[in-house]
């Protein structure tokens, strides 16, 4: 090491002016035939007693040396991506270039839709996992054992394993994620739950997974005309239409009593059938009074508390929307069918200025 000092190597590399000048020095001092490295080949030639004294001084030196060029070019690197930055500028408004472009899925533009519209009413998003337990899936919504809901036929089901008291599934429906909000959360509750779900089932209306949004509110005094004046509301901002007609048909779900079918009034305008008017009716959502044991299995008292409960397929009210025919092109990935009806990234929905594109 006669002639070389540590601190003068260390200063020439915290000095290189630019990564061609460090990586001048790099191969001077660690490359193949670089002072450090010839160094380094010294200790092969000295006796035991010499190795022990000068070979944690060159090793040492290593260290430093590499420790140094490696600090010296991450602040190259940061300062001449600094200046990069500074010198580039982006106009914002000038339109984007003629090659392959982007576009927003027709499923996230209404999910988007749908939480504009019931933010404006009060409500806040909810979300849970969609690997679920039969308990918060089933049990606790009031579906029984027997209830054909609960069929292989209709459920995923992950294998049984020893030792857990719940079966594991994919979920059917996003009502799970209003036992997991009422379990932690006192009312009042009002929450939409929009998410992925998965039934086995599968033709141009159903696919084995699809997206679903349920609406949950529980509090006192909450009867069936507020759920009434809540789907009005909703689905007249949705379709952006004031003729909008609703009828209310007497169902059966485990979860909820009294249970609605709401069907939409339509009008045929070109041969297709047009939300809005009442030449016909289409059903677009279950509903209903939230079940008294519902609320019960939440740990709130059904005699203080009530609430209504509303779900709908995502996908479905994409396709009464934007004249959308099969459902299972919504997760084909063809670029064609995105093309023809998916929707700019800046055709963000506002209530003020229309929640359609």
């Amino acid at each position: 090491m006669t002639g070389w000092d540590q601190e003068s190597i260390l200063e020439q590399i915290r000095n290189a002016p630019n990564e061609t000048a460090l990586e001048v020095l790099r191969i001077g001092l660690l490359g193949k035939s670089g002072t450090i490295t010839a160094l380094l080949k010294t200790l092969g030639g000295m006796s035991p007693e010499e190795r022990t004294e000068k070979a944690p001084a060159i090793q040492g030196l290593r260290a430093a040396v590499s420790d140094a060029i490696a600090e010296r070019k991450e602040a190259l690197d940061s300062a001449a991506l600094d200046a990069k930055l500074a010198s580039e500028t982006l106009d914002m408004s000038l339109p984007m270039g003629g090659g392959r472009q982007g576009s927003v899925h027709p499923v996230s533009q209404v999910l988007d839709e749908l939480a504009e519209i019931f933010a404006d009413l009060g409500f806040a998003v909810a979300s849970g996992p969609e690997i679920e337990d039969d308990w918060h899936n089933f049990t606790a919504l009031n579906i029984p054992e027997t209830h054909p809901a609960r069929a292989m036929h209709d459920t995923f089901y992950f294998p049984e394993v020893e030792g857990e008291d719940h079966r594991m599934l994919l979920r059917t429906h996003t009502s799970p994620v209003q036992i997991r909000t009422l379990t932690k959360q006192k009312p009042p509750v009002r929450i939409i739950a929009p998410g992925r779900v998965y039934r086995s089932d599968s033709d141009a209306t159903h696919t084995p997974m699809f997206h679903q949004i349920e609406g949950l509110v529980i509090d006192k005094g909450i009867h069936l005309g507020h759920l009434r004046w809540t789907l009005e509301t909703f689905l007249k901002a949705f379709f952006e239409r004031e003729d909008i007609v609703l009828r209310l048909r007497p169902s059966y779900f485990p979860f909820t009593e009294p249970s609605v079918e709401v069907d939409v009034g339509y009008s045929i305008e070109k041969g297709r059938r047009v939300i809005g008017g009442s030449e016909g009716w289409m059903e677009v959502l279950g509903s209903g009074m939230v079940h008294p044991k519902v609320i019960e299995a939440c740990g709130l008292d059904p005699a203080e508390y009530q609430g209504f409960a509303f779900g709908t397929g995502v996908d479905r009210l994409a396709m009464l929307k934007y004249g959308m025919d099969d459902l299972r092109a919504f997760f084909d990935g063809d670029m064609r069918w995105l093309r023809h009806y998916g929707f700019r990234a800046l055709d963000v929905p506002t209530l003020s200025g229309g929640v359609g594109a």
